[in-house]
């Protein structure tokens, strides 16, 4: 047998040997396997955040007591409206203190009507035209909101009416001045806390994304 023989058996010798190496660490697939389904970035982050059936919704637990009453009304709302997110309504909630307080201090109603509820649209109105009758101005500048605190919910099942509380400690530079520039209160470079609770509306599951303020209170 020649030398060239001898090594293309010596060569198929060792293919076998990796060929049952191989079967041996990896297995054996038989028929038509589909390739493996990408996972969309979308799909991802649903995983990501499930909630476990039967469990707590964080979304709503990370904010007021477990089985209270404004949870089960927050869980009603998001029966009623499946995007509804409590973490994000706190975060418009946020963002909507600072519009309608600084459209307010500044006077200008018409910016902020369609976020306000009858009623609270015309007591800051009548605010607002006493100090236009007075000749009073305010000069305010906002900082920021120290603290943001959801304190009750409420769901009426039959109109579908949710309504929120909010606890906000905002902070803000304000004074108010006559009709001749002078200052009559308060201090340019004094930064203030103010504290307000306010109530916000909506009907669940509708077309209007937008709440009103429906309520105010200190």
């Amino acid at each position: 047998m020649s030398s060239a023989v001898i090594q293309l058996l010596v060569l198929a010798g060792i293919a076998v040997f990796l060929i049952m190496r191989l079967k041996n660490v990896l297995g054996t697939r038989e028929g038509f396997e589909k390739p493996p389904a990408k996972i969309s970035s979308t799909a991802r982050k649903r995983s990501d955040f499930e909630v476990i059936e039967g469990g707590p919704d964080r979304d709503i637990t990370d904010h007021v007591a477990e089985g209270s009453g404004a949870a089960k009304a927050l869980a009603a709302m998001k029966s009623a409206e499946p995007s509804f997110m409590v973490g994000d309504f706190l975060s418009g909630a946020r963002g909507a203190y600072e519009m309608i307080l600084m459209a307010f201090e500044k006077g200008d109603m018409q910016q902020i009507r369609p976020f306000l509820g009858d009623e609270v649209f015309e007591s800051f109105s009548d605010v607002v035209k006493s100090r236009e009758e007075q000749g009073l101005t305010i000069d305010a500048h906002f900082v920021g909101v120290r603290e943001l605190t959801l304190t009750d919910a409420e769901f009426d099942e039959k109109s579908r009416v949710g309504e929120i509380t909010v606890r906000f400690v905002g902070e803000l530079t304000s004074v108010v001045r006559d009709k001749d520039g002078q200052v009559v209160e308060g201090n340019p470079n004094e930064i203030k806390r103010q504290r307000d609770v306010w109530t916000f509306a909506r009907p669940m599951g509708t077309d209007d994304p937008n709440w009103q303020l429906v309520a105010t209170g200190g």
